[in-house]
């Protein structure tokens, strides 16, 4: 199994991720880790990725979920896939990914975001993000005004992978 634990910048993808990953016994992946050097520098900048900035990304992340997928090796990938076109790219087999989205108030956001030391990723970006959401139809929601561990707790009972 895949999940793709989804959300604009300061939801927690990364916490939240490692956290699954280490209590299900996952491998776990940033995908942050697949953008390309002239994607940093942008968002560095304060500057919004376009589309065509993030396709070749998202496909770096398809390749590697297709390749987990194609080895047997369950993984918990953090992707903001803020829109169902990349989710769409994303989701190759609808039976083994499964999404959680992380959604909480833009206040809550800009507070994560304006604590967080040594990322590329501008605060300014983060309305842009917001504009950028298409919220997801088929995804376990959880509100991240709970902590990383109870929305793991919500995420594994949701999926059915309690002990």
């Amino acid at each position: 199994m895949i999940l793709i634990v989804i959300g604009v910048a300061g939801s927690g993808k990364t916490t939240l991720g490692r956290i699954l990953a280490a209590r299900l016994g996952y491998e776990f992946h940033d995908a942050d880790d697949l953008h390309p050097a002239s994607n940093r520098a942008k968002m560095h900048r304060g500057t919004p990725l376009s589309d065509a900035d993030r396709w070749p990304w998202l496909h770096a992340v398809r390749a590697l979920i297709e390749q987990c997928l194609a080895e047997g090796r369950s993984a918990v990938v953090a992707c903001s896939a803020l829109k169902q076109a990349y989710r769409d790219l994303l989701t190759i087999d609808r039976v083994r990914i499964r999404y959680v989205y992380l959604k909480g108030p833009r206040e809550l956001l800009a507070r994560r975001l304006s604590q967080r030391a040594g990322h590329f990723f501008d605060p300014h970006l983060l309305q842009s993000q917001l504009d950028t959401m298409e919220e997801p139809a088929n995804a376990i929601v959880a509100d991240i005004a709970a902590t990383p561990e109870a929305i793991a707790d919500a995420v594994i009972e949701r999926l059915g992978l309690g002990a």
